[in-house]
């Protein structure tokens, strides 16, 4: 039998460096512009199945509420509490490591979220195995080399290219239905998110 326990230990050490994500433009308004997106492209409808990885305190919880889906948050740190004290079912759990069964979601919602995996393609591998079949994922990183400097912040360990970012999700099995590059305007100047929709076809 194989031994993780050095493994284990390096997951735990990251969790110091867990922070709160209080609700702040430009997320919120960036999430009310997506979520209209999925929307009107149909990857998000009432009655969905929705997973939101990595919720922080519920902003678009809220948005998936009010269109009619069922939607669970997962968050690790404070987060998880202000979820659970405004009514939100959410869950404390890491990205990599759920334990929902496969195929358990038409829509999983992952903004902010996958450049504080230190291993993104294990990661959107369990994305993968999360989505049904016809069900889609969006996916919105912090783009390299802006004025915000996302490579130095304390907890992002993947912060790469729009193309290698897509060539991870093609490789994890994911067909790229659409990809945006959002552009703000943050304390420190200009910035860009990719905005990265892909869907599961089998």
């Amino acid at each position: 039998m194989r031994d993780y326990s050095r493994f284990d230990k390096f997951l735990d050490s990251l969790r110091g460096e867990i922070y709160a994500e209080p609700p702040s433009e430009p997320a919120i308004s960036v999430t009310a512009m997506m979520v209209n997106h999925l929307k009107q492209n149909g990857a998000l409808k009432a009655g969905m199945d929705v997973l939101d990885i990595g919720c922080g305190q519920g902003v678009a919880l809220a948005h998936f509420r009010d269109a009619g889906a069922k939607a669970i948050g997962i968050t690790i740190g404070a987060d998880y509490e202000v979820c659970k004290a405004a009514g939100y079912e959410v869950i404390e759990a890491d990205q990599s490591f759920l334990e929902f069964p496969d195929q358990s979601f038409d829509l999983l919602w992952c903004r902010h979220v996958l450049e504080h995996s230190p291993f993104p393609l294990f990661t959107l591998s369990e994305y993968f195995r999360l989505t049904r079949v016809g069900g889609h994922v969006y996916v919105e990183v912090p783009a390299p080399d802006t004025s915000a400097y996302h490579h130095e912040n304390l907890n992002h360990y993947s912060v790469f290219g729009l193309s290698s970012w897509q060539s991870l999700m093609r490789r994890t099995g994911f067909t790229i239905a659409d990809a945006t590059a959002i552009n703000v305007n943050v304390a420190c100047g200009p910035d860009v998110y990719w905005g990265i929709l892909l869907r599961r076809d089998q």
